[in-house]
């Protein structure tokens, strides 16, 4: 399916979506490029309805923000030349609309998708002659894993879930992303990178972004699951894809910081294009690296400690993964809301379990053969 056929499909989403808002103001144009794609992200400090279109000699495309301001402090041009896209413009059109412009250097398609709380409007431009994740043959693992992205998920002004101690799930995953780094590293000699390596925020949509401009070849989030239900404990891993499973949609609102109610319409207008999303990011490939990491911090910590619940490898729109152009996937590696498995959190050789058992779980999925040890340490 090509992508343009998206786009039609992403109008009726953004319409249906979302609302125009009086007196809503342009806050920053950002992007990060790839050698396939550019990421724009127009951020805006209240939710804004918008058209899009494209216009050729020049050719460009454009975005109408209705019921919008640009204010005077704002830079009117942002400045690509990554061969997709020459800049993108910013410019009051009327007095109630900002006119967006990306002047274009190699277009086949693109796709856009709109994030809340804070709003801002994703647009990810494909180039000409570059071939998009669906169009290769899928049921083919990596031949080599040689670059791995580790994204601890929250951070900074956002501490994710909470225990009932107290305990952060920001500082659970950074401390386990660190260990699983530091395995694959050493043991491997895989060149491991972080979305983060300390206590700051790093918005959702930028952490996809690091992965496919820095080429990795896996990219896994870690995060720490919560309940209300403080019995509720275990392990789940997820890939992006849609889902009719209230609770796994529960667990994407928490880790999209939206409410649940927001993110049944998301996902009910989302539904088509999630599907192709998914499937440009890999979905098959993600879902055996699901299930060989999800296996792995089953079976290992089994061998330590009881009462480990399988809760599956699962769907769920997690905007984290959205437009990721390689295997991704979620892991939950215990519900930090439970007293039990918050105290094992706290212990440093229960993270230490975590961290060899995902190690263990992305040597499995690429098999041993294919990842050179550097000494005979087991893992």
């Amino acid at each position: 399916m090509k992508r343009a056929l998206l786009i039609p499909l992403v109008f009726v989403f953004l319409s249906s979506f979302c609302r125009t808002t009086e007196g809503a103001a342009i806050e920053g144009i950002r992007h990060w490029s790839s050698d396939r794609y550019t990421r724009i992200v127009i951020d805006v400090d209240k939710p804004v309805d918008f058209t899009q279109s494209r216009l050729s000699n020049p050719d460009r495309l454009f975005f109408d923000l209705k019921g919008c301001i640009l204010p005077k402090e704002i830079s009117a041009t942002l400045p690509i030349g990554d061969s997709i896209l020459k800049d993108a413009r910013a410019a009051q059109f009327d007095k109630n609309t900002v006119r967006v412009v990306l002047d274009l250097e190699s277009f086949e398609s693109f796709n856009v998708i709109t994030l809340q709380e804070p709003f801002r409007i994703i647009i990810d431009v494909y180039g000409k002659e570059k071939a998009p994740p669906s169009s290769r043959p899928e049921g083919q693992k990596l031949a080599v894993i040689k670059k791995v992205l580790i994204d601890p998920g929250h951070g900074g002004k956002d501490p994710g879930a909470i225990g009932p101690t107290g305990l952060y799930e920001k500082d659970v995953v950074l401390s386990v992303a660190k260990k699983l780094g530091s395995i694959l590293k050493e043991r491997y000699n895989v060149d491991v990178l972080f979305t983060r390596g300390e206590d700051v925020f790093i918005p959702l949509e930028e952490r996809t972004a690091i992965a496919n401009s820095k080429k990795v070849d896996l990219f896994i989030s870690i995060h720490a699951n919560a309940s209300p239900r403080r019995a509720a404990r275990g392990i789940e891993t997820y890939i992006l894809n849609w889902t009719d499973d209230e609770e796994a949609m529960r667990v994407a609102a928490r880790e999209n910081a939206i409410s649940f109610k927001k993110m049944q319409k998301i996902q009910g207008d989302l539904q088509k294009i999630l599907s192709d999303l998914a499937r440009d990011s890999k979905r098959d490939e993600s879902m055996r690296l699901a299930h060989s990491v999800h296996n792995s911090l089953v079976s290992t910590l089994r061998e330590n400690y009881d009462e480990i619940n399988d809760l599956r490898v699962k769907s769920a729109l997690f905007y984290v993964l959205v437009g990721a152009e390689m295997p991704s996937i979620l892991a939950e590696i215990s519900f930090i809301s439970n007293h039990e498995e918050e105290k094992r959190l706290l212990d440093d050789s229960y993270r230490n379990k975590i961290a060899e058992a995902i190690a263990r779980g992305v040597v499995t999925y690429t098999a041993p053969s294919k990842l050179v040890r550097r000494n005979s340490d087991k893992i």
